[in-house]
Formats: structure tokens, sequence, C-alpha cells
């Protein structure tokens, strides 16, 4: 059965470049295209509704939202409006924020597995035309709703067995790619304390990889990328490659960091791909920053790496 594929973008490119590069993903044939929502730049809602406009089958996803700087009850109605605007192509991405992005901004979360878990419960309310319990009466949604899959954007063991409990799908960062056994088997411990099938759940193996031709240009974009999320990773995963997010205090990407994704060719990243696969992934997911440029590093994905893996 041939793999699912997606790739995941930042958002830190304006909606003009964001549009063509979602066109770019479904000439690709990938599956999926997702968007984070990272604080300070370009709006997810923003950057998949002009998507919607230059692919036509194409699933389009924000990963994620988080219900500490947006309230649930506009996260739903960005959902609705998004999955109304795509024709049902919208997928929902939920996880718990960064809180060291989340300080910038001046908020102070509850713990994350918790907020999170709420935060599923009362969207997938929402957007059944209920009221979350607890709610007032009145807090409903005011137009005609369809439930969204929810994806769960994880890292640690909690995170992930919670998107086995609850979720439709997860994306958990594989930092490094081969932490993907572990992840997988956190979501399926979940799955099966809540009587749930893990193969229900569209497992995501989410990678970050940069491409190019020219091993150097793409190990220094990816370098860029670890540098500035780095201290935000969970600490479960740095431990299993040796790190500490204290270690990127110091301002200098190591070896040991770049290990947390996959730079080079397509030749490198195709074989760290076919490890995810005998491995059991069944969605392998292309992450930032891909690349010095995007667009060739899709190129590349299309033309050596989807073919090669299914």
């Amino acid at each position: 059965m041939r793999p699912r594929f997606s790739v995941r973008f930042n958002n830190d490119v304006p909606p003009e470049r964001f549009a063509r590069l979602a066109a770019l993903a479904e000439e690709s044939g990938f599956d999926q295209v997702w968007v984070s929502n990272d604080l300070f730049w370009h709006s997810a809602a923003v950057l998949v509704g002009a998507a919607a406009k230059t692919t036509s089958h194409i699933e389009l996803g924000v990963g994620v939202f988080n219900p500490v700087s947006m309230n649930v009850a506009e996260i739903a109605m960005i959902a609705t409006s998004l999955a109304d605007l795509t024709g049902g192509r919208f997928r929902l991405g939920l996880g718990a924020g960064a809180d060291r992005f989340l300080a910038w901004a001046g908020l102070a979360p509850d713990p994350p597995v918790a907020r999170t878990e709420r935060a599923i419960r009362e969207v997938r309310a929402l957007l059944a035309g209920e009221s979350p319990a607890g709610w007032d009466g009145e807090g409903r949604m005011r137009v005609p709703v369809a439930p969204v899959p929810i994806y769960l954007g994880a890292m640690g063991p909690a995170m992930l067995r919670l998107a086995g409990r609850v979720a439709d799908g997860a994306l958990p960062l594989l930092f490094p790619p081969r932490h993907y056994r572990v992840a997988a088997a956190q979501i399926a411990e979940g799955a099966a304390g809540a009587g749930r099938l893990p193969e229900a759940i569209d497992v995501a193996a989410c990678i970050w990889c940069s491409i190019d031709r020219d091993a150097e240009r793409a190990r220094r974009a990816l370098a860029a990328k670890i540098a500035y999320y780095g201290a935000s990773f969970s600490t479960d995963l740095l431990a299993r490659s040796g790190l500490r997010q204290s270690d990127f205090a110091r301002g200098e990407v190591t070896p040991a960091m770049l290990d947390l994704g996959v730079a080079g060719g397509g030749e490198e990243v195709g074989a760290a791909c076919a490890e995810l696969i005998r491995d059991g992934a069944r969605h392998i997911s292309f992450g930032p920053p891909l690349g010095p440029d995007p667009e060739a590093a899709l190129a590349v994905l299309a033309a050596e790496v989807l073919p090669a893996l299914g």
C-alpha cells in the first residue's frame, strides 16, 4: 500500500508564495500540505485561505493552533470557515503551544496536556453544533458546522499518548527521525487504553529535512532552523540525542544538533524515509526548512524521493 506524503512549511512566507508552494505540492503528488502558526509571523488561517484558491484536491492543514494564544471558540470558527472554503479539505492541527514563544506574548499557560485535551474536547463539541461542557448554553456556533479531522502536534510521551486517545491524526515531531518506533508505540499505547485501533489514527512521521545539491548549503539552512526552535524541543526527545535545552543557549549548532534532522540531497532524505517505512510508517511528512530553496526541494522530493518510496 502506497504511503501517504505531506509537506510542512513555516508561516514565515507571505500568502502569495505559500499559495504557489501549495499548488506545487499538489502538482508533485503530495497528499497534504501543512503550515505552522508560530506567533509573530503570518497568520496560518490567511495562508490556508490563499492556498485554497490555487489548489483543488490536496488536503490543507494548520499545524498547529494552540488554545493559549487563541480561544477555542475562535479556533472552531476558523476551522468551520476553512472547511467550507476548501470543500472539506481542511485539517485542523492542535497543540499545546511552545511555552517559550507564549512567554514572548506575556502568556502563562496551564499544564500542556490538560489544556490540549480540554481544547480538543471543546472544539469537537463546537464543531458538532453543541455547547462545550461547563459553557453557557449560548456558547455555540451560529453557522452550519461539520466535523473536521483533528491532528495533535506532539513531541513528549504524554502528548503522544493523548494523540492515541483522542485525535484523528498525529503530527509527532521526530527528533531524530529514528525516534519513530518509540513515538508510534506511545501513540498506540494511548489508543489501546481508549479502546481504539492505532490503525485508525493517521500518524504522520514528521521529519525535518534540508535539501540541496550543495550539502553545506543544506546544513546551514537546517542549522538556522534548529537554532531558532531548539530551546522549545521536548526534553525527552533531546535526551535521546544526548542533548539538553540549555545546549542551545550557546548559539552554536553542533553536529549532534544537526542529527535531529536530515540534510543533503534526495539520496540522503530518501534513505531516512525508507528506514521510517521499514519501521512501519504509513505517512511521511517532510518539514522545514526543506532547504535554501523550498521550490527546488519540492522538485527533488517529487522527482527522486516519492517515486522511490511508493
